[in-house]
């Protein structure tokens, strides 16, 4: 075991003892975990304004003069979530931000957090940084929402599409048994406390990497004080359908893989059946024994699946 390893280990024993309430110990380590992570996939912290003065904060690492793969996070999630399957990643230009109202980026109460919007913020940056001529977007959950929003208002831009247990296909419905009547009060999605947060990390995914659960209570602390804005942003995109959006990405032909977990509990994996019927052109996967985060629960396959996809696209 490296000195690093161990040193992470020696952390995490840490990080057992005592209870679930947020201390410095476990915050420090905490960041120093989501550190260590990030540093395995040789990625930079940056900070981008917007022209409306909000700042977006992304991740960037990979092959600088590769092709740009930007990923985009779901909701209540952060950039982060990609920083496990970047370091399999490392041959594309990877871009990974947090989105308005989510992680370290601003998070103004009023602003427009559907599909477009969040797409149109992302689309600056990449301009911005020389990188918007064409890109490969990623998505997961509501992230694979705003990559659909994406591709449709840029469809010249966008060389291929990766949509990872996308949001924005409602046609399909909610799973009646975790959201009963759809109200968003009683949305598990919606984090009161540490103890919803450790439910809500156990309903996404099937199989979940170990964090103690001292380490999630630090991670669950921007849940908690963002709950109400939370609760603006997921009434907002739970009403953007994208689903006319995908038909303009059929009209474009462009390249889509669509993933789906097999044991996915917040949206339906008939979701990928009405995906298809809308993208011909798609590709789409099923993975067994997985839920609705891929790319954290099934980090090799998922990559391997991807660049399979990419060299395919050189094929043709």
């Amino acid at each position: 075991m490296t000195l690093l390893r161990a040193s992470i280990t020696a952390l995490l024993l840490v990080s057992v003892v005592g209870c679930t309430t947020p201390n410095t110990v476990t915050v420090n380590t905490a960041q120093k975990l989501v550190q260590y992570e990030r540093n395995k996939a040789d990625l930079e912290k940056k900070v981008f304004t917007l022209a409306s003065g909000d700042t977006m904060t992304y991740l960037e690492g990979g092959n600088l003069n590769g092709e740009p793969l930007l990923l985009i996070h779901g909701f209540g999630a952060n950039k982060d979530n990609f920083t496990r399957i970047a370091k399999e990643l490392g041959d594309y230009h990877l871009i990974i931000p947090d989105l308005l109202g989510f992680g370290e980026s601003s998070k103004p109460q009023q602003a427009d957090y559907r599909t477009d919007a969040q797409a149109q913020r992302l689309h600056e940056l990449m301009q911005a940084k020389g990188l918007a001529g064409g890109v490969h977007v990623g998505g997961n959950s509501m992230g694979g929402g705003i990559s659909v929003a994406y591709a449709a208002m840029y469809p010249d831009s966008v060389k291929s599409l990766w949509l990872l247990d996308s949001g924005g296909f409602w046609s399909a419905g909610f799973p009646e048994d975790r959201f009963g009547d759809g109200s968003l009060e009683d949305s598990p999605l919606l984090v009161k406390n540490a103890d919803d947060y450790f439910a809500l990390y156990d309903l996404v995914m099937y199989d979940p990497p170990y964090i103690p659960k001292t380490v999630q209570a630090v991670f669950a602390q921007s849940n908690i004080a963002n709950r109400e804005l939370h609760a603006n942003i997921l009434k907002q995109i739970t009403e953007d359908n994208v689903e006319e959006r995908a038909k303009v990405i059929a009209q474009h032909n462009i390249p889509t893989l669509v993933v789906w977990g097999a044991e996915d509990k917040i949206i339906k994996p008939e979701t990928a059946v009405v995906m298809k019927k809308l993208m011909p052109q798609a590709k789409v996967i099923t993975m067994p024994k997985v839920g609705h985060i891929p790319m954290v629960e099934e980090v090799d396959q998922t990559a391997e699946d991807y660049k399979r996809f990419r060299a395919g696209l050189k094929d043709k």
